[in-house]
C-alpha cells in the first residue's frame, strides 16, 4: 500500500548487556522474557487488527542480541509502524507511563514522519490522503481496546525474569533496519532501574457496587471470621460481612432471614491480576448494609440511615451552589 524507506523498517532489536566478557545467559530466563516481549507485541496486534507474522533472527554476540522481524499479511505498514513503535515505548517505559500517552506517541511518531506528510503534500494522489486519514482514525479508535493489565503484567514479568539474571547490566530495545546498522528508536533501561517496571502488587483497584442486592444463601449466625453465601447477579458468592453493626442484629436475633431474603448493600469485589495479565475476581466483601427486606419490604439499617442522610446533606450543599 504505502512504501517508504521509514515506513520498510520491520526490525525489532532486544539487546541484553552483561558486566563481563560473557556472550550467554540463561536459556530459561531468555525465553521466559521473549514469551513476555511476543505477549506483548500479540495483544497490540490483535487489538489493532492487523494479522502480523513474527520471524526470529539468529542471536549475535555483544552481550546478547536477537532479532524479530515483523511481518504484516494484509500489507498494512501505518500500522505495523504503530505496532513496533507501540512495543518499544511500552518496554522503555516504566509503570508510572500511561497506555494512553504511549500509544498516543507512537501514533504521532508514524502518522506525523516526514515521510508522511510528504504522502499526504502529493495532491495528485487525493485517494492516499483520504487512506492515511482513514487508518489514523481507524489505529486511535482500536487503541483504546489495548488491556492495559496485559500490558503492563506482561512488562512487569520480562523485568522480574531478567532482574535475576546477576550478570545483566542493562536492557536496551530498538527499532532496527534490515542490516541492523541503524536505529530508528532507541530506550534503554538500566538494572539499577528494573524494579521502576516491575509490579509490587497482583491487587488491582477493586469494583464498587454501593446498591448491590444480594439473596443470602447462608447468613453465619456466630461470631467468627465465617464467610456468608448469597446469590449476586446471578452468581453464587461467598463473602466476608465486614459491617459489625449488621452482624450484630443478625447474631442477636433483630435480623431474621428466612427462603429469598435478600439486602441491599455496599459490596466491594476484589480483584487480581494473573500471570497473563487477565483480571480475577479474588473475593467479596460487604463493608455496609442500606437495608433488608421484611415480606418484600426494605427496612433501613442505622448504618444505612446514616450514609443516606449524608448524601442528602451533601446534596443539599451543592444545590446551594
Amino acid at each position: 500500500m504505502i512504501g517508504t524507506s521509514f515506513l520498510k523498517e520491520n526490525t525489532i532489536e532486544l539487546h541484553y548487556w552483561f558486566n563481563d566478557d560473557s556472550h550467554t545467559m540463561s536459556a530459561i530466563i531468555f525465553n521466559k522474557c521473549e514469551y513476555e516481549f511476543l505477549g506483548i507485541a500479540k495483544e497490540i496486534a490483535q487489538k489493532l487488527k492487523i494479522e502480523i507474522e513474527i520471524e526470529v533472527e539468529p542471536l549475535k554476540e555483544g552481550g546478547l542480541r536477537s532479532w524479530f522481524k515483523f511481518n504484516s499479511k494484509d500489507k498494512d505498514t501505518l500500522k505495523l509502524g504503530v505496532i513496533l513503535y507501540l512495543i518499544t515505548n511500552i518496554l522503555g517505559a516504566p509503570i508510572t507511563a500511561t497506555l494512553d500517552e504511549l500509544t498516543r506517541m507512537a501514533i504521532q511518531t508514524v502518522f506525523e514522519s516526514e515521510e508522511v506528510k510528504q504522502l499526504k503534500a502529493q495532491k495528485q494522489i487525493a485517494e492516499l490522503k483520504y487512506d492515511i486519514a482513514r487508518i489514523e482514525a481507524e489505529t486511535k479508535r482500536l487503541s483504546q481496546s489495548i488491556d492495559e493489565n496485559i500490558v503492563n503484567k506482561k512488562r512487569s514479568n520480562y523485568y522480574e525474569s531478567i532482574s535475576t539474571c546477576c550478570k545483566i547490566d542493562k536492557v536496551s530495545v530498538s527499532i532496527t533496519d534490515s542490516s541492523k546498522s541503524n536505529v530508528y528508536l532507541l530506550k534503554e533501561v538500566r538494572k539499577k532501574d528494573f524494579f521502576n517496571y516491575i509490579m509490587t502488587s497482583d491487587d488491582i483497584e477493586p469494583d464498587n457496587d454501593e446498591n448491590a442486592i444480594i439473596e443470602i444463601v447462608s447468613p453465619v449466625l456466630k461470631k467468627g471470621k465465617y464467610k456468608w453465601t448469597g446469590i449476586y447477579n446471578g452468581e453464587v458468592i461467598t463473602f466476608a460481612m465486614k459491617s459489625n453493626e449488621f452482624k450484630t442484629l443478625v447474631q442477636t436475633g433483630k435480623v431474621l432471614f428466612k427462603n429469598g431474603s435478600s439486602i441491599n448493600c455496599h459490596l466491594i469485589i476484589n480483584k487480581k491480576i494473573n500471570a497473563e495479565g487477565e483480571v480475577k475476581t479474588s473475593g467479596y466483601e460487604v463493608v455496609l448494609v442500606n437495608h433488608y427486606f421484611e415480606n418484600d419490604k426494605p427496612v433501613e439499617t442505622p448504618e444505612g440511615k446514616r450514609k443516606r442522610q449524608i448524601r442528602e446533606s451533601e446534596e443539599k450543599q451543592l444545590k446551594l451552589f
